[in-house]
């Protein structure tokens, strides 16, 4: 498939969506856009698994930050969205190779995966709560993840945490020596590829089943607190503005 900043094929049942935007891989707009693109013409074909990969030292640093502001914000939360939202109707077990960075939006794309694998060098965290603003989906999906507490002490202060903590809560199945990433991954994607396409996936809709349902419910709760309550305070756009300026932010706590 042809794209600017992404890179998509579909190889004896496994589709591959690689990031490819450098330096960082940051998502903006267009780049979802085609992920979107992607996704859906993977609808058409027949899919095993889903592999999110990354070129470059990063997986993601995240969401254009300029892009959370204006009239702009609710674009781009949509299509940012709307990649989960594809994942979840194509119906097949997802795979992320972290080799790098995985950070705010693109931490919650590595997470929203069934299943990760990372480089004994890769970090992960989401800052957004040092800019002002939330990550929507780890809210969603980070408490089924690691616990309430847990989750309530990374979002509440943006840590970010090395591939080994990420195993230990459960985020990350695996972590392997950076130099072995790839053949460790091939590795990791064959035992499942292996395996009858459609039993995979009805093996993955009885284990998801009733958690995709509430959290398409609860995610559109969320992005109601979002759009109509954060994003109306002073502090969230502070943060974000505060971000763009390269200066710290002046909280007003309102």
């Amino acid at each position: 498939m042809d794209h600017q900043y992404i890179r998509a094929g579909l190889d004896d049942g496994i589709a591959t969506i690689i990031l490819h935007r450098k330096p960082l891989n940051v998502l903006n707009i267009a780049m979802m856009e085609e992920i979107n693109v992607a996704l859906k013409a993977f609808m058409e074909s027949k899919v095993k698994l889903l592999v999110f990969r990354a070129e470059g030292k990063a997986f993601s640093a995240g969401v254009e930050v300029s892009e959370h502001m204006g009239g702009q914000a609710e674009r781009m939360i949509e299509v940012f969205h709307g990649m989960f939202r594809l994942m979840d109707k194509l119906s097949v077990p997802s795979i992320a190779v972290i080799n790098g960075m995985a950070l705010g939006g693109g931490c919650e794309l590595a997470i929203y995966c069934d299943m990760a694998i990372a480089s004994e060098k890769a970090t992960i965290g989401q800052p957004e709560i040092q800019v002002g603003v939330f990550p929507p989906i780890a809210a969603l999906v980070m408490p089924h993840i690691m616990g309430r507490k847990k989750a309530m002490e990374l979002l509440l202060s943006g840590d970010i945490i090395s591939a080994r903590e990420a195993m230990e809560l459960g985020l990350i199945n695996k972590v392997v020596d950076h130099k072995e990433l790839e053949a460790e991954a091939a590795a990791f994607i064959k035992k499942f590829a292996k395996n009858s396409g459609i039993v995979l996936k009805f093996t993955r809709s009885a284990l998801m089943e009733r958690t995709i349902e509430k959290q398409g419910k609860d995610l559109v709760s969320i992005e109601d607190i979002y759009f109509n309550k954060l994003m109306k305070t002073h502090d969230a756009n502070e943060g974000l503005r505060a971000f763009i300026d390269k200066r710290k932010p002046k909280w007003e706590d309102k």
